[in-house]
């Protein structure tokens, strides 16, 4: 088989059974197509003769071209892809098994402290359509915890007033029951009262997403940044955050206040709780910070 023939199988492979999103399929075509144009340039073959000490030249390679935390993604990326090629059983090792790959030093993830939280939904004008439509996203983007991804992927009947769940898919489609508190149904029902059926108005073809643009069609996650800048900026706030500074500030919180770090897991969604378990990183920090802020013999003169 072709290199072309086998990316197409492989891509196939992973919107069918592992039913990955769109964008990541690409990320990972990308990766691998890097890797073949590597072989090209370097006259080594095809992807099926890859050998170990090929996949050292090519880890070699990258060195000089992208950063540790690139490398570690490209390299992920073909050892799956590889891993595909052994079940399929068309080899019988993964050259990329034993690499040395270099060492990344994980960020802390950016949270917002709950003052400055209480402080900017507070402040988000809600006398017009728009403004009520962003006050629901953010409240749902901090009380739920959700990817921006996630959030626009929301419609109508994924929510359930009555037990107070709503329903997100994740990363490859993966379905969670996620609970809201009181104050975000609260704010997504005065939205869908209000808000969203004048946004509706705007586009007579208007989609059952829940979150619509101020031309009436489904938002998008380019959007929800947007939306976000234009905030930060209306109010003149000082904070540097993205979209997913929400979903951290969520995750952080709730450690802050004793949940568990499986509640915490399940409730992102996250597959490893070695993923979760960054924000008891962030919560040892912030207590050290604290503590050497407040203690009488800690302070510095």
């Amino acid at each position: 088989m072709t290199n072309l023939e086998i990316i197409l199988m492989y891509q196939d492979y992973l919107l069918y059974q592992r039913q990955y999103s769109e964008s990541t399929i690409k990320s990972y075509t990308n990766d691998i197509n890097n890797l073949v144009r590597f072989l090209e340039q370097e006259e080594l073959g095809d992807l099926l003769s890859v050998s170990n000490r090929v996949a050292k030249f090519y880890v070699s390679y990258l060195y000089n071209q992208y950063t540790p935390k690139s490398i570690l993604r490209k390299i992920s990326a073909v050892r799956s892809f590889y891993d595909f090629l052994i079940e399929e059983e068309m080899l019988m090792d993964n050259p990329f098994e034993f690499v040395v790959l270099p060492k990344v030093t994980r960020k802390l993830p950016k949270f917002i402290y709950p003052r400055e939280m209480i402080d900017f939904l507070d402040q988000i004008d809600t006398t017009t359509d728009l403004g009520i439509r962003n006050r629901a996203i953010f409240e749902l983007l901090y009380g739920c915890g959700l990817r921006a991804q996630e959030l626009v992927d929301l419609k109508l009947n994924d929510f359930d007033f009555l037990s107070k769940t709503v329903k997100v898919f994740g990363k490859g489609s993966k379905e969670r029951i996620v609970p809201i508190h009181d104050m975000a149904i609260s704010t997504i029902q005065s939205y869908l009262m209000q808000a969203r059926a004048n946004l509706a108005l705007k586009n007579p073809e208007s989609s059952d997403y829940l979150f619509l643009n101020y031309r009436g069609m489904a938002l998008s996650n380019r959007g929800v940044n947007k939306v976000l800048e234009d905030e930060l900026n209306r109010q003149a706030s000082t904070l540097k955050i993205s979209p997913h500074s929400f979903r951290h500030s969520f995750a952080t919180h709730l450690i802050n206040n004793g949940v568990d770090l499986r509640v915490v897991q399940e409730l992102l969604g996250h597959e490893s709780l070695s993923t979760t378990q960054i924000y008891t990183k962030v919560s040892k920090e912030k207590l050290k910070s604290e503590y050497l802020n407040t203690h009488p013999r800690a302070k510095k003169k």
